[in-house]
């Protein structure tokens, strides 16, 4: 196959160019600004700029795909630009979307394809659910020939999957673990969550290239291994071989005693409890089961995370809002003693 990917070098795209180049069969085509390092080997480039779209008319004038994969569209102007570019240039085209997309709150803890798309909490969210109305909406009165993919909380070997932290990412959380010092969990951790390794992820989506029965359709993608934020704490705390002393915050609270934003990420995605129904995509690639638990998956990352300096960013400011915030609520709790 032909596949060109829009991006291709990020958490969930990564895994699966590497996947794909594997194969001789398929000829992978990347186009991205070429500022990142981590090149795929046995990838082509095209060198460009997404949003300069008539330099990208020019660079793919006289080719065809078999799929274009679109991994960087966060609003329907940019979706409108990839119908005007490869209508009539593609079999199929994939847009990734969000399972943050899904009903906020939760009307049923189990979710599938057919669950409403509905997030007040979070513009993301609602800026991926205007994107698959406007492809739907091209698929019926165009012929366009769309796959929606909806992943929820992916992760690879280089970030560590949190519930809270702050804007540099989550070493500055695995430091305050390593040294002993309480670390905010949102809620009181017995909420249910899914994560999702880049690897199973990858497995599952491949087999959605050019298969027919994906077209027209709407497909999450995620494990089927449902833990509470509280064992997910404990997997990484093993992963470090240390005591994990969690501080439980209402996400409420989080979401009104910071800059960060904890209303999209918490109240909108992770405070919910869900549980995820992997029926269609089994269905559509036959075979599928992702394969890696969270406590194998995580001790990957935290063995990758500790051995590379370059995933070491400490975050000073997140360090001192969470003593701030756990100091203050030790107050209000001393005071009714």
């Amino acid at each position: 196959m032909k596949i060109l990917f829009i991006g291709g070098t990020g958490t969930i795209s990564t895994a699966i160019s590497k996947k794909l180049v594997a194969n001789p069969e398929n000829e992978l085509y990347l186009l991205n600004r070429g500022n990142r390092n981590n090149i795929i080997p046995g990838a082509k480039e095209i060198i460009a700029n997404i949003y300069d779209e008539a330099d990208v008319a020019k660079k793919i004038d006289g080719m065809y795909f078999d799929v274009v994969a679109e991994f960087i569209a966060f609003g329907v102007e940019s979706l409108e630009r990839d119908y005007r570019l490869f209508n009539g240039k593609c079999s199929q085209f994939i847009f990734i979307s969000s399972a943050s997309a899904y009903q906020k709150p939760v009307g049923h803890y189990l979710i599938n394809e057919s669950t409403p798309l509905c997030n007040p909490y979070w513009e993301y969210s609602r800026n991926k659910i205007d994107c698959e109305d406007y492809l739907n909406s091209v698929y019926r009165n165009a012929g366009f020939p769309i796959t929606i993919v909806r992943p929820s909380h992916t992760y690879d070997e280089r970030n560590v999957p949190l519930g809270v932290h702050g804007k540099n990412g989550p070493y500055q959380v695995i430091k305050r673990i390593i040294d002993g010092k309480p670390v905010i969990l949102h809620g009181d951790g017995t909420s249910l969550w899914t994560m999702t390794h880049n690897s199973d992820f990858a497995d599952a989506f491949i087999g959605l290239l050019g298969n027919q029965k994906a077209i027209g359709e709407a497909v999450q993608i995620t494990s089927d291994e449902s833990i509470s934020w509280n064992q997910i704490y404990d997997a990484i705390g093993a992963a470090l071989g240390k005591e994990v002393k969690r501080y439980y915050v209402p996400s409420d609270l989080l979401a009104k005693t910071s800059d960060y934003d904890f209303e999209g990420g918490l109240i909108g995605d992770k405070a919910n409890s869900v549980v995820f129904d992997n029926s269609k995509i089994k269905r559509l690639v036959p075979g599928f089961c992702a394969k890696k638990p969270f406590s194998v998956g995580v001790k990957e990352t935290i063995d990758y995370c500790l051995s590379h300096p370059e995933c070491q960013t400490e975050d000073p400011e997140f360090d001192a809002y969470c003593d701030k915030l756990i100091e203050k609520l030790d107050g209000v709790v001393e005071s009714f003693k």
